[in-house]
């Protein structure tokens, strides 16, 4: 019997060892991942805002400035009056006399002939150029009536760019081409006019009477415009001196209208 109660008393004793080493265990036991991420406070990680780049604006080249024909002027008198072609007063002031010497650029260069003023296209064409250009005529003396300006054409080249004034109304000079079949130097009276004087005359035409080229007494006779009686008046010295170039047989053409 008193084996039996031993027994009984070990099993109990035996019992509630392993009941106190579950407890223990249990105490000392790794947390569950739901007490450690409750009891442990989560890690935000920091965020440094990202700096933008800077953009420079663009900047816009500024539109060149399209000048005006006027604000070339004064250099192209300057130019054309280098190269032969005569402009009068170098103002920058764009006379009739200009606009005969423009005429005549216009007209030795391939473009529409007219007497208007300055344009930009003739202003670039007159500062772009270093010379004159070859005439594409045979030699002889030319008169263009639309720009009232003689061209005497010597060999190859222009040797003379002059102002000119033929017939005014009721006087026009025939638009013809004749040689120069008389040559009169100096001064002589005219037959049809009292007091009206012509200078070293070349006559090119047999009409009656003759038509002639020739200077006037005076240079201011010689209009930018049409104003003799059929003759065409030509600028002094620039008449003798073609006078003294200009052989007997010479062609002398007239063409154009005012």
């Amino acid at each position: 019997m008193s084996r039996r109660r031993g027994l009984v008393a070990g099993a109990v004793v035996l019992s509630f060892v392993l009941a106190g080493c579950s407890d223990v265990a249990a105490s000392e036991s790794t947390p569950s991942p739901t007490q450690t991420s409750s009891s442990t406070p989560s890690a935000t990680p920091s965020t440094t805002p990202t700096a933008k780049p800077t953009v420079k604006p663009t900047v816009k080249p500024k539109p060149k400035v399209k000048q005006k024909p006027e604000y070339y002027a004064l250099r192209v008198e300057r130019q054309l009056d280098k190269l032969g072609y005569p402009v009068g007063d170098i103002d920058g002031d764009i006379t009739a006399r200009a606009k005969q010497a423009l005429c005549a650029w216009r007209e030795t260069h391939g473009l529409p002939v007219s007497r208007k003023g300055l344009s930009l296209n003739d202003a670039y064409s007159v500062l772009n150029a270093t010379s004159r250009p070859a005439p594409t005529r045979s030699p002889g003396i030319y008169v263009n009536k639309t720009c009232q300006i003689l061209y005497q054409i010597v060999g190859k080249t222009y040797k003379r760019i002059v102002w000119i004034s033929t017939g005014g109304p009721g006087y026009e000079t025939p638009n013809r081409t004749g040689a120069v079949w008389r040559k009169w130097a100096g001064a002589h009276e005219s037959s049809l006019y009292d007091d009206a004087y012509m200078y070293d005359s070349l006559y090119f035409l047999k009409d009656r009477p003759g038509i002639a080229l020739h200077g006037s007494r005076v240079n201011s006779l010689v209009k930018p415009y049409p104003d003799s009686h059929r003759c065409v008046r030509v600028v002094r010295p620039e008449i003798h001196q073609i006078f003294t170039d200009t052989p007997i047989g010479t062609k002398v053409q007239i063409y154009g209208e005012y």
